[in-house]
């Protein structure tokens, strides 16, 4: 194979995730021509579009539908964005990595924090109190990564009695496939139980006790309520535990102590005496080694929502089971019937609920599995996991973890933004080219760990969806953005909060009042999404902000359908060029205000830039970086961009 074939294919949507090109579907669901189409993944995600007819079991719109035309690569247009890429990209990096330079007049401001580097004559911005956690902890964690698939290896080893069940069923072994499905879901889960429970402890010590509360109480909710009543207890219950562990801080077993009258008084300490710590504190002080196990716990609310729910809606398809109506082969299911088809009865026990939620490789980030995917894939190994195609993934993961070392030894944007320098220094250009960077640095800081996460659990032999699509530079749609962004998160969110809402073509979404229904639904959901990032005002306004800069684009399809200008196609690739300007600055505007300056930094911003002629050209300005200084002070957030997820390994 030659390196530019490897290339190829190391890099191809196939390696990335089989459910962009459908290589991994049944042969009876997926013609040739299907699985030999590229698929774009942004459009071929369910998401928050009123057309989208994916979620509902159809095609994309437009899929397989557009003849390619002849090859642009070599023509005059073509190379004239090489010329002005070649040029640009250059320059961008270059205002950055000038800024970063020891004869720069800020270095000495942020000199402090930055780190010797392991490149010759460079130090690392290791600033972030975030990717710094998993920077500074990642041999450990690659250690735990050999060592938890050879555990399972060497139990699987001890106490199988038929090797063959740690492999996807072929036709000849249809004589008993359910009796070992069922070996190798009992089997899994005992180690994921026993694992989980151990690597619960150490994680999280004395606190593992109230993370098993709170589970127990979800699992109470699903299993001792009238079915009826099950959605909404559970919607009630979890965001209110985000709002509570928020609150509370954890609920130290300090407090606990006091509020129930053991403090120090209650042990008769004489006055003369040191008075010892209550029981609370000495509970404590063996927090493990992510005390703050709250931070973390907003992706474990995920996945107690998505058990109860597939619990609630398995009932109502107690008539039958589809997989007998449809005549599936349950070794063979695609991603859509794994997802869709409940699990058997017995199969939602606390066991399972447990394994599921505590499930070691994705139990701190994610990706997220619907439970019902997850008890389908722990009975079959799914068709997608491939020795070789887990191999290029961890290369393509090893290859991203290069890029953030290159970038964080040579560009200081990080750095700079923490120090809190004199703002009028710096031109717009190395001001928003700072900003740019910054950007790029949170999406390669979330990036690394989902993809280390989601490698480990192949390697286990589990296929969640991949998380990060699309790099910001390659999105100028706002919906193909959210699409990307967070996606197992992003088809969490259709599957239980937007569809049933009836935004993906339910009742009232359609005819008279459709298009205000789907906005609110929309509303909805970007509202959750805010709360469940964090709860402040300034994501809420964030949360509305996007909400409200999508309409542009929904609008934009509407007045200008892609079908009415298909005999004009130049003309409507410039159409889309100017709706994507406006799309990136407005996503751009919206991050701003929620994850940076807030309001007033993004008014003095606009005005400073928009409102001079020096502002317009990358001149030094007179009034902007003074009164976008302050409004970083003013904000609290603004020396972070902390963009989404910040709870991302973040240290006690």
């Amino acid at each position: 194979m030659s390196l530019l074939s490897y290339s190829k294919r190391l890099f191809s949507l196939d390696t990335l995730d089989t459910r962009f090109t459908g290589s991994s579907r049944p042969p009876s669901t997926a013609s040739s021509s299907e699985k030999s189409q590229r698929i774009d993944p942004a459009k071929s995600i369910p998401g928050l579009d009123v057309h989208d007819d994916a979620s509902r079991g159809g095609q994309p719109q437009g899929r397989g539908t557009d003849t390619p035309g002849p090859s642009k690569w070599a023509t005059p247009k073509f190379f004239f964005y090489y010329i002005v890429i070649g040029t640009a990209v250059p320059l961008m990096i270059k205002s950055v990595y000038d800024v970063s330079q020891p004869s720069h007049p800020t270095y000495s401001k942020y000199e402090h924090l930055l780190s010797p580097g392991w490149i010759p004559g460079r130090k690392v911005d290791n600033s972030d109190q975030q990717y710094s956690g998993f920077r500074d902890n990642l041999p450990y964690m690659l250690l735990l990564l050999i060592v938890h698939p050879l555990l399972r290896t060497f139990y699987n080893s001890f106490y199988s009695d038929d090797r063959r069940e740690n492999q996807p069923l072929q036709k000849s072994d249809q004589s008993t496939p359910d009796l070992q499905a069922d070996a190798r879901l009992d089997r899994r889960v005992r180690f994921d139980v026993g694992f989980a429970s151990l690597y619960l402890l150490a994680l999280h010590g004395t606190s593992a006790l109230k993370v098993l509360v709170i589970l127990y109480a979800n699992f109470t909710i699903a299993k001792g309520l009238p079915r009826s009543y099950v959605p909404l207890a559970t919607w009630v219950f979890n965001i209110g535990i985000l709002f509570a562990n928020e609150i509370c801080n954890g609920y130290p077993y300090a407090g606990i102590a006091q509020l129930l009258g053991a403090g120090n008084s209650a042990l008769g300490a004489l006055p003369d005496q040191k008075a010892p710590k209550n029981w609370g504190a000495l509970l404590d002080s063996y927090g493990g080694l992510l005390a703050r196990w709250e931070i973390l716990f907003n992706i474990t609310v995920l996945r107690l929502i998505s058990f109860n729910l597939d619990y609630c809606w398995s009932l109502d398809r107690l008539g039958g089971s589809p997989l007998e109506k449809k005549q599936l082969d349950q070794s063979m299911l695609s991603e859509r019937n794994r997802v869709d088809i409940p699990a058997k009865s017995e199969d939602y026990s606390f066991r399972n609920y447990f394994a599921y939620i505590v499930y070691s490789p994705l139990y701190l980030t994610g990706p997220i599995l619907t439970f019902n995917d997850f008890i389908s894939q722990l009975r079959y190994t799914p068709r997608s996991i491939s020795r070789d195609r887990t191999t290029l993934y961890a290369i393509r993961f090893l290859i991203s973890l290069l890029t953030m070392e290159v970038m964080l030894h040579y560009l200081y944007a990080v750095a700079v933004s923490k120090s809190q320098p004199a703002w009028n220094v710096y031109t717009p250009f190395q001001f928003s080219m700072l900003g740019y960077f910054s950007l790029h640095h949170i999406w390669l800081k979330l990036l690394l760990p989902w993809r280390f996460f989601r490698l480990w659990a192949l390697l286990d032999g589990i296929d969640p969806p991949e998380n990060m699509v699309r790099c910001m530079s390659d999105n100028y749609s706002a919906l193909a953005f959210w699409r990307g962004w967070h996606r197992s998160f992003n088809r969490w969110i259709v599957r239980y909060i937007y569809i049933p809402l009836g935004g993906s073509g339910g009742p009232g979404t359609r005819g008279s009042g459709g298009k205000a229904r789907a906005v609110f639904n929309m509303l909805v959901v970007f509202t959750f999404v805010a709360l469940w990032h964090d709860i402040q005002l300034k994501l809420l306004i964030w949360g509305w902000l996007v909400t409200l800069f999508v309409l542009p684009e929904v609008l934009a399809g509407y007045a200008f359908p892609k079908r009415r200008w298909k005999d004009h196609p130049e003309a409507y690739r410039m159409i889309c060029g100017v709706g994507a300007v406006g799309n990136i600055l407005m996503m751009m505007a919206a991050n701003l205000v929620g994850f940076a300056v807030g309001l007033d930094g993004l008014r003095d911003l606009v005005r400073g830039i928009l409102g001079s002629y020096s502002g317009l050209m990358g001149a030094k300005p007179n009034r902007l970086m003074p009164a976008l200084a302050e409004s970083f002070r003013k904000s609290g957030e603004g020396n972070n961009l902390n963009l989404s997820l910040r709870f991302l390994l973040k240290a006690p």
